[in-house]
């Protein structure tokens, strides 16, 4: 949104939403994803049950770094873990560097999500929001990820987390995993 900063480093925060009924809290680790600070952000992949690997869509040196994050997601992180790439400023479509077709295409071929959002605008970030919770909560519930497993990256409690820290939850409406 306006007024908002650049992450320096790594910046968390949480996010309860609603999927299917239940409340599930995201805890979320911005690493802001400049190659300076790489060494620091790979040690947050471990456990985690779902990555965002977002790139500015008006630069294209940002979209050539995606790859790399995506080899560190897959690498570092769960087996099993659910990723969606996200083309950020979408509303500056004028000043487009990267295509949504090429974008979508890299997508289909590394056998991931892409969405595009504006973090100005907020236009497509809750969607990504519940995608990935979406995505994670359905490998529960077919038995692909254990939550009551410690490497699961998930915990549950007061609302389903999906994510990895210590935050209590303030939801009394909650998963059943």
């Amino acid at each position: 949104k306006k007024g908002s900063s650049h992450t320096i480093g790594v910046e968390f925060g949480s996010k309860i939403i609603s999927v299917g009924g239940r409340n599930i809290k995201l805890q979320i680790w911005d690493t802001a994803g400049q190659e300076r600070y790489r060494s620091v952000t790979r040690s947050y992949y471990r456990g985690a049950a779902g990555a965002l690997i977002i790139y500015d869509i008006t630069n294209r040196d940002s979209y050539s770094h995606l790859i790399n994050w995506l080899a560190d997601a897959r690498t570092l992180a769960r087996a099993d873990i659910s990723i969606i790439t996200v083309g950020n400023k979408c509303d500056l479509k004028d000043k487009r560097a990267v295509t949504f077709l090429e974008a979508s295409r890299c997508a289909q071929e590394n056998d991931i999500l892409f969405l595009e959002t504006s973090a100005l605008t907020g236009e497509g970030v809750e969607e990504v929001f519940i995608k990935v919770a979406r995505m994670i909560l359905n490998k529960i519930e077919d038995g692909l990820i254990d939550p009551h497993t410690m490497v699961s990256g998930i915990h549950t409690g007061g609302a389903t987390r999906l994510g990895d820290g210590n935050s209590e939850s303030a939801s009394s409406k909650t998963c059943p995993c």
